[in-house]
């Protein structure tokens, strides 16, 4: 029997797992892939989430790994509209961490071995649910062998395609956006340094952030343009016609289109079962903040679970209101994100260039935006 069982060994699975072995919980991480995604995925690791890796002994790793993003310029077709600058938003860590989901992923993996040997077990695929007084059953197959295991709570930590979400019978309800967006990573050729850039421009968003190891990605709102049949080069002509910036199509390193949507789970809880992070709230990935709102709800899970298996009393629906109320603010402000980069005519994008000149040029506004854009307000 075990305490708790955690399905999914993504960033947020990860990060359950070793806030667990902090606490001397028995557990294990089941992840249904036999290895490691290489794909460079999210990128962005927001101040709450380094203030809560402390706890664990990730944040120093993770720095080392990675690269702060200070600031951010915004440019409109003609130039410059302003600067936003991230030192308001936190003393500690005021930036953004830049580190490719892999590679956050591998300091996980090695923190949570040092945490407790053996917890990690890939290669394993929960197939059923079934709930009884005091625990849960859980039917799995591991590499092809049939396996049964218990414990007192499962988490579901398994991406919007979560298992244990549709084991237990609850909808996800959402819809997708017309948005579509082509992505690649290269070399950085830019002047740009540890700044991102967004490029507002009447056809469409350009945005890029710094990479470690000098390198840079890069984000083209395409809408159907190029939309399932897309090549570097093409990535880069856009970025070159809509921004004057060259980037070498010959060295890509990673090329993805991807869609964007929304889902909320009625509920996280059900009795013994929890959801966390993409299998419970689904965000645009536009801001960063879909990775970092999971482990945020790692970090409120993990005193619960403790509390409740000490036999202590749990307000859990005090919890699941807390987590999708902040999933609803991710969504609205990822929604704004997504509407201030679509293409427009030339009447619309001279209001619009306008409107955000005059927002980053208040004082009062840019602690605002930082705080906003750094995931301050979870």
């Amino acid at each position: 029997m075990l305490d708790v069982l955690i399905v999914g060994g993504g960033p947020v699975g990860l990060f359950l797992g070793c806030l667990l072995a902090k606490r001397g919980l028995s557990f294990r991480v089941l992840e249904r892939r036999g290895s490691p995604g290489q794909h460079s995925r999210a990128i962005g690791i927001h101040p709450p989430a380094l203030e809560a890796f402390r706890e664990v002994g990730l944040t120093e790793p993770l720095l080392a790994e990675g690269l702060p993003i200070t600031r951010g310029m915004v440019m409109g077709e003609n130039g410059p509209l302003g600067e936003l600058g991230f030192g308001t938003a936190s003393a500690e860590f005021p930036f953004i961490l830049s580190l490719p989901q892999r590679d956050t992923e591998a300091v996980l993996r090695r923190r949570l071995a040092g945490l407790a040997p053996g917890a990690f077990c890939a290669g394993v695929d929960v197939l059923k649910l079934r709930e009884v007084a005091d625990c849960i059953h859980v039917t799995a197959c591991e590499n092809g062998r049939p396996l049964e295991l218990r414990a007192r709570y499962v988490i579901g930590a398994d991406g919007w395609r979560s298992r244990v979400r549709k084991a237990l019978g609850l909808s996800f309800p959402g819809h997708l956006y017309p948005d579509k967006y082509l992505m690649g990573d290269f070399p950085d050729t830019t002047p740009l340094g540890q700044t991102a850039l967004v490029s507002l421009t009447g056809d469409g968003v350009v945005e890029s952030f710094p990479l470690p190891g000098q390198g840079r990605r890069w984000v083209v709102h395409t809408g159907e343009q190029l939309w399932g049949n897309s090549s570097a080069q093409e990535l880069t002509a856009m970025i070159e016609e809509r921004t004057g910036l060259h980037v070498p199509a010959a060295e890509c390193r990673m090329l993805s289109a991807f869609e964007v949507r929304r889902h909320r789970a009625p509920r996280m809880v059900c009795g013994r079962a929890v959801l966390i992070g993409d299998a419970a709230h689904v965000v645009s990935p536009i801001g960063g903040q879909g990775m970092n709102l999971g482990w945020l709800d790692a970090a409120a899970l993990a005193p619960l679970l403790q509390g409740s298996l000490e036999g202590r009393r749990v307000d859990w629906p005090r919890f699941e209101r807390r987590r999708l109320r902040s999933a609803a603010i991710a969504t609205r402000q990822a929604e704004l994100n997504m509407a201030a980069g679509r293409p427009a005519g030339a009447r619309a994008q001279r209001w619009r260039e306008r409107l955000i000149e005059k927002v980053l040029l208040s004082p009062t506004a840019e602690p605002l935006l930082a705080k906003a854009f750094t995931m301050r307000w979870l």
